[in-house]
């Protein structure tokens, strides 16, 4: 029986506790944080539990004139100046929002209803309660003190910040007075702390100049230690320095206008108008005469290509533009005119420089289109603009002439029947040249420098006198398949080399052999035309002294030159050119050449047409093509000014002083007036000490003791 007793008591305590752990289960919410202190209009809080059932009150509270207090919380609604909003992120938790529901602004006279009547608008103490029915489970204590917003009355432009000259005004009478219109804590100096608030902090203001305090004397100064605790060698060290000089003050910037940096963004940027300038420097960009950026073709920094790039003052550069080629370019920059391309640029002098415009069509199409492709098909685009190299002459600080070569080209692009698309590179390049356009860089300053072009020349009679037209000197330069191109590879100085191509010939052309040899020597002196040839780096075209007459060696006119069908013999195929220099001086560590002597001679050879087979040439059409090279030699001529060497000198090299580092024949150097190290009186003084030690070394050793002891036994 006691047991059943026992068992009904269990069983109703277990009951009457489930009962408690559901309520309180059902009333677990809390609010975090519990206590706001807000300076805005705006703020937010978190409700957390079991909200199901919760309803939210705002009210505002006042404290009870007989207690102080504030009243017990309680779910009766009241009328604000706050909207309530709440919203779920959670399945235990409520963000509650509260808002202000008036204007801010400062009053401008006594007729305005919605606005703040003094700088103070809102000073309110709130409290949202969370309830469950009628009874509270949580609450959350709000106090509210803001301030209305004060505007500038004049427009403030590009957000500048005006920070002042510490020389002549500080900074601020209060610097811990970060916050406007709102009591800054341990700011003893802040204006806006009332005096109950001042009490709260007053024995912990800031010290220092933040604080607004005067601050305590540093102790390297004179006047910081007094004569009994001060160190003995305190003052002979210490600073002399009024106490005004305090070191914080080098944490103030001294006058100036701050404008806030640009911050990255992903939008496309607005390009401003271009301002022109009166003159270049290196870097500005160039404008046209309608005070617009001179603009090419340029790669960017992620390798894709810009149309419209603008051109730098002083900034070479060279660019390649690849673009798949689907039909006939319209326009720029692949279809250009010369029109298009001869504008008018400022030259940063005040005046006005015009592109002169030079033509030129591309015989080899491979370092342009990336895979030619057949005929069949294709649409053939006339004109196509593969290259624009401009070179800008300058002088100062503008622009003397600027010359413009266009390479154009025939190319096949895609078609309707065959719509493979076609790479084709674009080339642009800008250089900038010293100078006049007129003039050409020299090779060396005065001899000739190795690997720079060698200087040819034309005699040209004018009225005033002889002038030297400049040329250069070429060799052959193959093209495609090996062909001969119209343009030579141009001679380096110092650079042995030999080049060559081919020159297409008919059966038809072999038939007259005296007439192809001609044809062929024309065509190797067209290859160069030069006559003379310049003696230094840096020739006067006035001058005739700086030249040479080239010498040719004139071939055997009784040379046969036929041989029967399809053979001639006596073919000036190949002409070589001999360069004989000489080093004349050292210039900065540069050896500086001077030529003496230029000498061409042409060597011939035979050609036959091979008609394949052993049967005789009966096609006269054939073609077949035939090498024709030349080659440049150089020669240094070494200058002995010396006198004959003797035969010692021969044989016995070991005494050569020019051959070894040990030279026994200028032992006594040191001792003539050839000697510049040091005077000559301290040079004789330091030998006659040499030979005295030398002696009496000699004296004192054992050689003139053993003497003496023969001399001594001798004697005896």
């Amino acid at each position: 029986m006691a047991n059943i007793l026992s068992a009904r008591v269990l069983c109703r305590c277990a009951y009457i506790l489930l009962i408690v752990l559901i309520t309180d289960a059902k009333s677990n919410v809390v609010f975090q944080p519990s206590y706001l202190v807000t300076s805005g209009p705006r703020l937010s809080a978190f409700l957390l539990g079991n909200t199901s059932g919760i309803s939210l009150i705002l009210s505002s509270l006042s404290l009870s004139n007989a207690s102080g207090r504030l009243p017990t919380p309680s779910c009766s609604d009241d009328l604000t100046q706050w909207v309530l909003t709440q919203e779920l992120v959670g399945k235990t938790t409520v963000r509650v929002q509260l808002s202000l529901n008036r204007s801010l602004l400062l009053c401008r006279n006594n007729n305005d209803t919605d606005c703040c009547p003094e700088p103070l608008c809102v000073l309110e103490t709130l409290r949202v309660s969370a309830c469950l029915g009628n009874a509270p489970q949580a609450s959350l204590l709000i106090q509210a003190r803001i301030y209305a917003q004060v505007f500038p009355t004049e427009p403030v432009s590009d957000n500048k910040t005006v920070i002042p000259n510490q020389v002549y005004r500080p900074l601020g009478s209060c610097p811990c007075d970060l916050t406007v219109g709102a009591c800054d804590v341990r700011c003893c100096c802040d204006k806006d702390c009332s005096p109950e608030a001042l009490k709260l902090f007053q024995g912990q203001c800031l010290s220092g100049p933040f604080g607004g305090e005067v601050s305590p004397v540093p102790d390297y100064l004179c006047i910081a230690q007094s004569a009994e605790n001060a160190p003995d060698w305190f003052p002979f060290l210490c600073v002399i320095s009024l106490p005004e000089n305090n070191p914080f003050l080098g944490l103030f910037y001294e006058g100036d206008t701050i404008t806030p940096k640009p911050r990255p963004s992903f939008q496309r940027p607005v390009l401003s108008a271009p301002l022109p300038t009166h003159i270049y420097q290196q870097g500005d960009p160039i404008f046209t005469i309608s005070d617009q950026y001179f603009t090419i073709p340029q790669n960017s920094l992620v390798g894709q290509c810009v149309n419209n790039a603008p051109v730098a003052f002083l900034k070479n550069f060279q660019a390649q533009c690849v673009t798949s080629l689907l039909s006939c370019p319209t326009g720029p920059p692949l279809q250009t005119t010369p029109t298009e391309l001869r504008v008018q640029v400022r030259d940063g002098q005040g005046g006005v420089v015009t592109v002169d415009v030079m033509d030129k069509m591309a015989v080899d199409l491979r370092p342009f289109v990336a895979s030619p492709v057949a005929e069949d098909g294709r649409l053939l685009c006339e004109n196509v603009t593969l290259a624009l190299d401009y070179k800008f002459f300058w002088k100062g600080n503008g622009l003397t002439n600027i010359t413009l070569t266009r390479t154009l080209g025939n190319v096949l692009s895609a078609s309707v029947s065959l719509p493979l698309t076609v790479g084709l590179t674009a080339r642009y390049s800008v250089v900038f040249l010293n100078g006049d356009a007129l003039a050409q860089p020299n090779s060396g300053n005065p001899g000739y420098q190795v690997g720079r072009p060698v200087i040819g020349g034309i005699v040209d009679t004018l009225e005033n006198g002889t002038v030297i037209q400049r040329t250069p000197v070429n060799l052959w330069k193959p093209v495609s398949s090996g062909l001969c191109a119209s343009e030579g590879r141009i001679v380096l100085f110092g650079e042995n080399s030999t080049a060559g191509c081919l020159l297409p010939v008919s059966l038809q052309n072999l038939t007259q052999c005296s007439l192809l040899s001609q044809n062929v020597a024309s065509l190797q002196r067209a290859l160069s035309t030069a006559t003379h040839i310049a003696r230094n780096g840096d020739p006067d075209v006035l001058n005739l002294t700086d030249w040479l007459n080239i010498s040719f060696v004139e071939l055997n006119s009784n040379q046969p030159v036929g041989g029967g069908i399809g053979i001639c013999s006596g073919i000036p195929s190949h002409r070589h050119i001999h360069v004989r220099s000489i080093v004349t001086g050292v210039v900065g560590g540069l050896p500086q050449r001077e030529i003496q002597a230029v000498e061409v001679s042409d060597h011939v050879s035979t050609w036959k047409f091979e008609c394949g087979g052993g049967d005789p040439c009966l096609e006269l059409t054939g073609i077949q093509t035939f090498p024709v090279t030349s080659s440049i030699t150089f020669t240094d001529i070494s200058i002995n000014t010396g006198p004959a060497k003797t035969r010692f000198q021969m044989n016995f090299t070991e005494y050569d002083c020019d051959r070894n580092d040990v030279c026994w024949p200028q032992l006594a150097f040191p001792l003539t007036r050839y000697y510049t190290g040091e005077s000559y009186s301290l040079s004789l003084a330091k030998g006659l000490i040499l030979v005295f030690f030398f002696i009496a070394a000699s004296v004192l050793g054992t050689p003139w003791k053993q003497i003496r002891q023969a001399w001594r036994s001798a004697s005896l």
